[in-house]
């Protein structure tokens, strides 16, 4: 895998440089947005960290033009230490993948940068049967099983689960959600969204103890999380 890192923050770049070299990826770093687009004109990168304050030009300012100028864009996450619901979902909406809130831990950059690339590598037609844990989806039959026992679903509720499965880890808007379940239909409520989503999370039993958890991204849309088979065990150990 190759990667593109960008902070204009030396101990920052340095410590992001150290993550990606254990890692073992081939990494370019840069401190300064311009000397960043000069590069991505040139170079091919599967994934691209990008600070949101930069020099030259700014993070959202880069992925912006990442995403209408380049023939096959990069997966870009902004990494950023803003907070506001707002700057992140005006940061999702000008083409990040994935936003990383700073500071954050080297298993969690690493998991991420890790699910861009996969969201980003493959084009090719979904087979058939995908396992995600101990989920199973027909894409066929439109079922889903969980360890073997099939869910009872609607066929728009299987369709919300799927997107949210083959998109795990990244946040999905709520106009993306609905141009792909329910197309250009311009009567489909915000709530009739909110209630697919409830009704999926509670029929697949959805919580980060099963492995896999539909956030809320207040002011945009949906993440389904995927949690590390570590941190699950962690978890019940805790809740005893």
């Amino acid at each position: 895998m190759r990667v593109a890192i960008a902070d204009d923050d030396r101990e920052v770049l340095q410590q992001l440089s150290s993550y990606l070299e254990k890692a073992g990826y081939l990494f370019d770093s840069f401190r300064n947005g311009k000397d960043l687009q000069v590069a991505l004109r040139r170079e091919t990168y599967d994934v691209v960290l990008v600070d949101w304050n930069m020099p030259g030009a700014t993070g959202p300012e880069v992925v912006a033009w990442g995403t209408e100028t380049l023939d096959r864009p990069p997966a870009f996450i902004l990494i950023t230490s803003r907070s506001d619901k707002a700057d992140v979902v005006s940061g999702l909406e000008k083409g990040a993948s994935d936003y990383i809130v700073k500071p954050e831990t080297e298993e969690v950059i690493i998991a991420r940068i890790e699910a861009a690339a996969r969201r980003n590598a493959s084009t090719a037609p979904p087979e058939r049967y995908q396992t995600y844990g101990q989920y199973r989806v027909d894409r066929l039959n439109e079922m889903i099983e969980r360890d073997g026992d099939p869910i009872k679903l609607t066929s728009k509720e299987f369709k919300v689960a799927s997107l949210f499965f083959e998109n795990l880890n990244r946040p999905l808007s709520r106009s993306y959600i609905f141009s792909q379940i329910w197309g250009n239909i311009g009567d489909i409520t915000t709530r009739t969204l909110d209630m697919h989503v409830s009704r999926v999370r509670s029929k697949l039993e959805l919580r980060p103890h099963n492995g896999f958890a539909i956030q809320t991204v207040f002011g945009f849309g949906y993440r389904m999380d995927a949690f590390f088979e570590e941190a699950v065990e962690n978890e019940k150990v805790g809740a005893q």
